[in-house]
């Protein structure tokens, strides 16, 4: 069942103008400085949106298992450039390709609006996956449904880090297929894609609160991975390079 995206309307509105594009079940927030706003950028997202969502489901029409599989999917020949990004992130986390197809519309859609419009500030968020480009630091505070640190505790996203992506995954909370019960992890990664599937695969992995821990030494393999924040009800666990506030 469709929830409204409250959390959208906590985005700082003096630092950013905003509008929402939906097109079928996909729906982007966007936040842009208001300097750098222009006409024209509602209609850019959207044929940017029908696009992808075009490319992939052509695909997925011939070759369903690419949308069902939980596990890796081979790059095959004649797959298009999409579907070959969610691959190689699916890849590096273990999960099937659609695990990170938000973190795809996040990445597209923002890389292709900064290449038309030069903004100076831009975040676009997909389901709580998020392509972060600033010129200051941004700080995100993580919603974890019951938890009780549940916005209590935010990541601070370094400028000079940005393009940026940071994800979170749940399974306690929205309607993303999650086969873990971890109220949220929050990942940080330079490219959006597999920022998305880490936080889906260590999502898979938190059970109970005892998880956090095996998740977190996991996590210590992957390169890729600025940060990692892990909420499973009244505990959480933190490791990587950026800072991580606790809100007063």
């Amino acid at each position: 069942m469709y929830k409204p995206r409250t959390y959208q309307q906590q985005f700082n509105t003096r630092r950013f103008s905003s509008f929402k594009v939906v097109y079928k079940e996909t729906e982007l927030w966007i936040g842009i400085d208001p300097s750098s706003y222009k006409e024209g950028m509602e209609q850019i997202t959207y044929e940017i949106i029908v696009r992808l969502r075009e490319k992939l489901d052509n695909y997925i029409l011939n070759y369903p298992g690419f949308e069902k599989s939980l596990e890796p999917y081979p790059i095959k020949k004649g797959m298009p450039d999409e579907a070959k990004l969610l691959c190689h992130a699916s890849q590096k986390a273990g999960i099937g390709p659609m695990g990170a197809v938000a973190g795809l519309f996040a990445q597209q859609v923002g890389e292709e609006l900064a290449k038309i419009f030069s903004p100076k500030e831009l975040v676009v968020e997909n389901g709580g996956d998020l392509y972060v480009l600033v010129e200051e630091n941004l700080f995100l505070t993580i919603f974890a449904g019951e938890s009780l640190l549940s916005e209590k505790v935010g990541l601070v996203v370094p400028y000079e880090q940005t393009p940026l992506g940071v994800c979170t995954s749940a399974g306690t909370v929205g309607p993303s297929l999650s086969f873990g019960k971890a109220d949220a992890v929050m990942v940080a990664c330079k490219n959006t894609l597999e920022a998305d599937a880490f936080a889906t695969a260590f999502g898979n992995k938190i059970k109970n609160p005892d998880d956090i821990q095996t998740v977190l030494k996991s996590s210590e393999e992957y390169s890729e991975i600025g940060s990692i924040v892990a909420i499973c009800g009244e505990k959480i666990g933190i490791r990587g390079n950026f800072e991580v506030r606790f809100v007063k």
